[in-house]
């Protein structure tokens, strides 16, 4: 009876656990691909805060720290897309090795895409502690050897898009000049005052005379008429 039921399972061969391992592959890196846009999102972020900070060094390790987690994404999905189509249309004894090996290799990276998505090591790209620079010098390292010429020109075209929109959103920030040409401003030209005329000084000078003429005169009048005297 017992024979029987050994007889009766299903064996599981070595296709059928490579297309169980992929299928788990694909289904991590799905779930990886959606975590992982958040570190990318704050990548490009602090990219743009660098740049407006004159740090066009490490504006410039950010995109390409983004860059190649988005080209380890895009390898490990096309890998995998190509594993399953080998088994489906080569008979699988003939790609066994490659896809073992592939899917060995699909299984480190997803490893070390798993180590990419903590926020804080996004945030170490801006710190100017040693540690923090040692860090930056071991990220640029690792960056340098496994990005290509291409990947390497295409982060310096996005690093140039970066700074025309970051000149043009502080060129929309500023205040703008009137379109329109301003009115001429009215000159008034202060009133001019009436001149005052000068007040007439009281004839005090010519009553002086006059008294003094009539005194002269009285004694002359007293002598000619004596009942004055």
């Amino acid at each position: 009876m017992g024979a029987e039921q050994s007889k009766g399972k299903a064996k599981i061969t070595a296709q059928d656990k490579a297309i169980l391992d992929m299928k788990v592959q694909r289904d991590k890196l799905r779930m990886y691909q959606k975590r992982v846009q958040v570190v990318l999102d704050r990548e490009d972020a602090l990219a743009r805060e660098l740049l407006l900070k004159g740090d066009k060094k490490r504006a410039l390790l950010a995109l390409r720290r983004r860059k190649y987690q988005e080209q380890m994404i895009r390898t490990t999905d096309d890998q995998l897309f190509n594993l399953q189509h080998l088994m489906e249309t080569i008979e699988f004894s003939l790609v066994q090795k490659d896809v073992i090996f592939g899917l060995e290799q699909g299984s480190k990276v997803l490893t070390q895409l798993n180590k990419e998505m903590r926020i804080e090591d996004v945030e170490r790209l801006a710190d100017d502690t040693a540690e923090a620079i040692a860090y930056q010098n071991e990220v640029s390292d690792i960056l340098q050897s496994n990005m290509t010429a291409e990947d390497e020109e295409a982060v310096l075209e996005e690093l140039e898009e970066l700074e025309r929109q970051e000149a043009d959103r502080l060129k929309l920030d500023l205040p703008r000049a009137p379109n329109g040409v301003l009115p001429d401003k009215e000159i008034v030209e202060p009133e001019e005052e009436p001149e005052e005329e000068p007040e007439e000084e009281p004839e005090v000078e010519e009553e002086e005379e006059e008294a003094e003429e009539e005194e002269e005169e009285a004694p002359q009048r007293s002598r000619n008429n004596p009942m004055l005297a």
